[in-house]
């Protein structure tokens, strides 16, 4: 039964290496306390909120990924940045599986807004958030490609970042390769209250799947955030909730309730399944690119 922490605090808009070190800090706290997955906020390592191109470029960090992706390389080395080396040897040192987000740039000089899926020994696991808002770092990133699910010594988890919730089919994705958890890195700025609150413990309860949402607090250039970060039930039910300033949660989460899909009310005469009342042929259109022209009333 893994012990799993959510954590939101403020990081400093551009300030790597004290992001860094802030992320370090937590995870020597959360090891005296036995934690062995953490999860941190969307672009923690480095800022979210910039305005142009430019400053979006300024506060990304290089992203983690091998160097064989763009040349010849027998030695299987990656492209780090230092700050997240900072925080891999953390991981490293303190054995706890954590999920964490910055702004990253590629070696082509692509701007991505990722999460890292850091396990202690092993390669990052990065994901690339594939569902973006108009909204700061996100207008000036390419989204990503794919959607996976990680696996791990303690189970199977799935990323998601911030906007990529409100698309109902990148839970179920997740859920549908056998996530136990959803780990949801986030920024939601004041005005999105309806998705740390009402629509994180929705996903979580029709895909029976435990989801934890780590939202910033406080303010970066003019934007207020607000917290309300989250760990919820394969039911839905609150188990931990922040409120609106630096707080940690913990809590302990049995994967097995995540892997049974079948939900049994009274035996024999009231059961539900989630996957296997699932009528995919008739979802067709969900898959479509465009909605056909709705004529006004």
């Amino acid at each position: 039964m893994p012990r799993v922490a959510v954590v939101q605090d403020d990081p400093k808009f551009g300030e790597h290496v004290a992001n860094a070190t802030l992320v370090v800090n937590h995870l020597k706290s959360l090891k005296e306390q036995g934690v062995q997955i953490a999860v941190f906020p969307e672009c923690f390592l480095t800022g979210y909120c910039v305005a142009t191109a430019e400053a979006a470029h300024e506060i990304a960090i290089t992203a983690p990924e091998p160097q064989s992706l763009y040349e010849d390389d027998a030695d299987g080395a990656w492209y780090l940045d230092p700050c997240f080396v900072t925080v891999m040897e953390a991981v490293d040192e303190t054995g706890i599986i954590t999920v964490v987000g910055y702004a990253s740039e590629d070696a082509l000089g692509v701007l991505h807004n990722e999460a890292a899926l850091l396990v202690p020994g092993e390669a990052p696991q990065v994901y690339r958030k594939t569902h973006l808002p108009e909204l700061g770092y996100d207008k000036f990133v390419q989204p990503g490609s794919d959607i996976p699910v990680f696996d791990t010594p303690l189970g199977r988890i799935g990323i998601g970042i911030c906007f990529d919730l409100r698309a109902p089919e990148m839970t179920r994705l997740l859920a549908l390769q056998g996530a136990d958890l959803v780990a949801l890195p986030t920024n939601w700025p004041v005005g999105a209250e309806v998705s740390a609150d009402t629509i994180a413990p929705a996903r979580a309860a029709e895909n029976k799947v435990f989801l934890v949402t780590a939202n910033r607090c406080a303010t970066e250039n003019g934007f207020q955030f607000i917290g309300h970060s989250g760990i919820y039930g394969v039911g839905g039910e609150v188990i931990a909730k922040a409120g609106e300033t630096a707080e940690t949660l913990i809590a302990d989460l049995d994967f097995a309730q995540a892997r049974n899909k079948r939900t049994v009310g009274i035996p024999g005469q009231y059961e539900t399944t989630v996957f296997e009342s699932r009528r995919p042929e008739l979802y067709e259109g969900l898959v479509e690119p465009t909605l056909p022209d709705v004529a006004d009333e």
